[in-house]
């Protein structure tokens, strides 16, 4: 097959591009689960492609399809299928973060499509939870190892409702559970809600420390949510330092109609640049790979 592999940047991730009429559903699934394993990003560029071919390929290499219950945005769902999303209801800035890393069920893998890329802008953003780590200082080291942190949210009947798609209380202490999340429920049926995290977690080999969190966004966008376990703030200059370290070591894709991007959700997180392109639309999909991921298969990405 005429493909030409090539890095993404310097620090993370390996396009695959097709140099030739062939189809993205004849390449080499063993080929590509290694490759996956030893970048955690892979970007398939050049190929024939549309919603279902994105579908059909994404449903060769993963399992256990999320439906993005309990998100934190609104998501639109595409052609009736609850697990293709639309990405693009809002045009800001979203800084690095690990998806749905405000609970326990999570999900492992994830799939992005480039339906139509914005005429400028709406790059999406991704980096190696491993790297950032490493380029943190050593007090802010500590200060995340030592230290767990907590969303406290509090919603309203209407909003958790949508939020977990469900209007049965029941249900809902059955999600929380099973995501580690205390519930308080209200007399007027509001709720409030507890989830304790670590910002730094260990790599599926344990022989490394990755940093990847929901900090970023959940600090630009809702402040007042996140805090300490013991209610302190992080402080500003740590804050200050996560955006540094961020914009140093983020690597940009640029889309391109047709891409498709994979990525591992257990190290390299990702975001999005500011768009005003209101036909730029990216899909997301949620799932686990259905090939072995264990510890064994824990691969150094090349920096």
């Amino acid at each position: 097959m005429n493909i030409t592999l090539q890095p993404l940047s310097e620090n993370i991730g390996l396009q695959i591009i097709n140099n030739d009429n062939i189809s993205i559903l004849e390449l080499n699934l063993e080929e590509i689960t290694n490759l996956f394993k030893s970048y955690g990003v892979l970007l398939f560029r050049g190929f024939e492609t549309n919603t279902n071919i994105f579908k059909q390929f994404s449903n060769l290499l993963s399992v256990d399809f999320l439906d993005y219950t309990g998100g934190a945005f609104t998501r639109r769902i595409i052609d009736g299928d609850k697990t293709v999303l639309s990405v693009n209801d809002y045009q800001f800035a979203i800084k690095l973060h690990g998806e749905m890393y405000y609970q326990k069920s999570k999900p492992l893998m994830l799939w992005f499509f480039c339906a139509t890329p914005a005429s400028q802008g709406g790059e999406t953003t991704i980096c190696d939870g491993k790297y950032f780590f490493e380029e943190l200082s050593d007090s802010t080291k500590n200060l995340f190892s030592r230290n767990k942190l907590k969303f406290s949210v509090y919603q309203s009947k209407d909003v958790w409702q949508a939020k977990y798609k469900t209007d049965d209380l029941d249900k809902l202490q059955e999600i929380c559970k099973n995501n580690d999340i205390s519930l308080k429920i209200n007399a007027d049926k509001s709720i409030y809600l507890e989830y304790i995290f670590s910002a730094i977690i260990p790599s599926k080999c344990g022989k490394y420390q990755i940093f990847i969190n929901s900090i970023l966004p959940t600090k630009q966008l809702n402040p007042e949510i996140l805090k300490f376990v013991d209610d302190s703030e992080i402080p500003n200059d740590v804050l200050q330092e996560l955006d540094e370290v961020a914009e140093r070591v983020t690597t940009n894709i640029s889309w391109e109609k047709g891409d498709i991007l994979m990525i591992d959700n257990t190290r390299v997180m990702h975001g999005r640049r500011a768009f005003s392109d209101e036909k730029r639309d990216i899909y997301i999909r949620l799932c686990s790979p259905a090939f072995e991921f264990s510890s064994t298969d824990d691969v150094e990405i090349p920096v």
